[in-house]
Parts: structure tokens; sequence; C-alpha cells
């Protein structure tokens, strides 16, 4: 009798880009790029042997952290950029390495929105101002995030159709840093999911109020960075599926129902998560648990997903990709801790995963 073979190690082709396996990194920011001087915003030694590490250890696939499309994009001032040409030439040492490792490349193009400008999560992450390389942020509608955080400014239509723009500029630079794979931020109360959210966005312009005008932000961002991005090359977006409010937020029928206008503009394959855009709120943390809003993306449209979620044991992600309630799953924490997951796990589960011959030893 032949051994079952391991569905999470199993290759995954999206246009004429073939993933390795299963097993991908979601962007996780390090917030640790220069504020300022000629360097700002791009990668360095850390970000190199960071990233570099996880694909010598097996990860198919490596989304970049949050990149900032502009200045005012990022989530801090100690955040990845890609709107010059300086960081594009340093993102492409990244780029060469996880190639040479068979990982593929990809890059999370984002906008704070309302929430940027803080200051790094060990120190506290609250807001910072011009005096700590702060700016002020802007939102779709003037609510700032939270209590002690600013007032953000309200875009005008203009300044909408300049951002928009933005993510077309990274996406060409993102290619030029030679990644395979683009992904747009549209979660976690960034500026994307500002405006998709009745929580945050007041409008009542042609980008606020009905659902259709709360979208049509995002389908604009993705139409503009499809227009550029390689028709062989998969795009991405990330969506938070809840803002688990009960009330006034973005729901998981709303992101059912976006999902089948995503894929109609473009998108590959929609990176679940959820949360972000709202304060104070519960969220019933646990083993898996956004999972079940991937699954219900993938069953009831036709758009392939992939799952996030406090994903950590070898068993747990090969059940979810084998009973079909995700096509990949997304390790943080876990990639953190470990970053040979993957080799690991192929032992676990009887795959194959690709091994430095630098370390045939570990075989």
């Amino acid at each position: 009798m032949e051994s079952a073979v391991s569905a999470l190690f199993e290759p995954y082709a999206l246009r004429e880009v073939t993933i390795p396996n299963r097993v991908w990194m979601p962007p996780m920011c390090q917030y640790s790029a220069a504020p300022e001087g000629p360097d700002t915003g791009a990668p360095n030694d850390w970000h190199f042997a960071h990233y570099g590490a996880r694909a010598a250890g097996g990860t198919g696939l490596i989304v970049v952290e949050a990149t900032g499309v502009s200045p005012e994009g990022r989530i801090s001032p100690w955040d990845l950029g890609i709107w010059n040409d300086t960081q594009v030439e340093a993102f492409r040492r990244i780029t060469r390495f996880l190639v040479s490792q068979g990982t593929v490349p990809a890059i999370q193009l984002a906008h704070a929105g309302r929430k940027a400008s803080t200051d790094r999560p060990w120190k506290g992450g609250a807001p910072v101002g011009p005096d700590s390389y702060g700016w002020q942020p802007v939102a779709p509608s003037a609510i700032p995030f939270a209590d002690g955080h600013p007032v953000p400014t309200e875009l005008t239509v203009d300044g909408i159709q300049e951002v928009v723009g933005q993510f077309a500029d990274a996406a060409r630079r993102a290619l030029a840093a030679g990644f395979e794979i683009a992904e747009i931020h549209g979660a976690h109360g960034y500026l994307i999911n500002e405006f998709l959210s009745p929580h945050s966005n007041h409008r009542t312009d042609e980008y606020g109020g009905s659902y259709e005008n709360r979208t049509r932000f995002a389908l604009q961002v993705v139409d503009a960075v499809r227009a550029v991005w390689p028709q062989d090359k998969p795009l991405f977006f990330r969506i938070s599926a809840t803002d688990w409010l009960e009330n006034d937020g973005w729901t998981a029928d709303d992101t059912v129902r976006f999902a089948a206008d995503l894929k109609a503009h473009g998108i590959d394959l929609l990176d679940v998560s959820t949360g972000g855009n709202a304060s104070g709120v519960h969220i019933p943390v646990g083993p898996g648990y956004q999972v079940p809003f991937a699954a219900r993306v993938k069953a009831e449209t036709s758009l392939p997903v992939a799952a996030v979620g406090l994903i950590t044991e070898a068993e747990q992600a090969e059940k979810i990709v084998a009973n079909d309630e995700a096509d990949a799953v997304l390790l943080g924490r876990e990639l953190l801790r470990n970053p040979s997951w993957a080799r690991h796990a192929a032992r676990e589960l009887g795959g194959d995963v690709h091994v430095p011959d630098q370390y045939h030893r570990s075989v």
C-alpha cells in the first residue's frame, strides 16, 4: 500500500508561479529599518538574516512585512518602504537569496491610514509626533483609532487618487525588486480596511455609505496594481474577515460578497485574517480561531484562500489543507520561534522540502 502524500507539502500553482509547498510565512513587521537618512525604509542586514533563515528552513512562500507605498503609509517610522529606488536595490539582495533556496518571494504593499506614525511595539506602540520622526495620519474620515490617537486628516478625492497611484508605483518597484507575488494589505484597520468598514468610514461621497461606495477605493487599488503587475504573476489581497463588532462593522457576510468582487478584478488568492479596525473588542483567540472565516470563503466562492491564526502544529496545518478549509496556511509566531518549522513538519508528515546542501547532516 502506498503511503498517503502530505497535502501540506504538495506544490501549489497560481498563474505561472508554482509555490513548492503550502507552508507560508505571513507579513510580520520587524520595525527595524532606518527612520531617517538615505536608507530610510530600506531593508538591512536584520531583514536579510530574518527572511533568509525562514527560506533556508523550507518555507514555500515568504510574504515580506507590510511595506509602505509612501513615507506616510508606514505604520511606524521604522517600517520598510518601497517608494524609491534605494529601497528597490536593497530588496533585490533578499529576493535573490529567497529564490536561491526555492522560496517564492512576495511582498505586502500597505498604507497604514489612521494607524500610522506609531512607535515600535516593544516601546509601547503609542502614536509619535514630529519630534520622534512622526507625521500626521490620514484616513477616510476624521475619526481617531482609539483614545490617545490623533484625529486623522480626512482624505480628499484627489488625495484618494494619489494613494491609488502610490500603490501602482509600489507594485512596479516590487517587480523590479524581484518579487514574484504582490499582496495588497486590506486588513487590520489600515487604510483600505478603514474604507471598507462603516465603523471607520463615515463619508457621504462616492467613497462612503453603501457597500459599493465603501469598497470603491479597495477595488481601484486592485485595478491599478493589477494593471502594472504582470499577468503571469499572482496578486493576493489580505482582508480582515470581521471587525468583531456586533453593529456597524465589516462582517463575514461582507467578506464573502467582496471575495467575488476581488476575483472579478484579478485577485488570485484571499489571505484571510480578522480584526484590527476597532479597539477594545473581544476576540476569541485560540488555536486556528480564524480558519473558519477562510473556510467559509473557500466553500462559498471560487477564490482560493490562505488561513492564519495560531496554527502551530504540523498535524493541525495538514488537516486544514487536507480538509479543503484553505489552500495554504500562514504561520506567524511559530515561524518566529522556529525558522525550520517546514523541515520539521515534513519529517513528521512524510513530506519533501528543500534542504540546503550545507545542512545535509540535518536530513
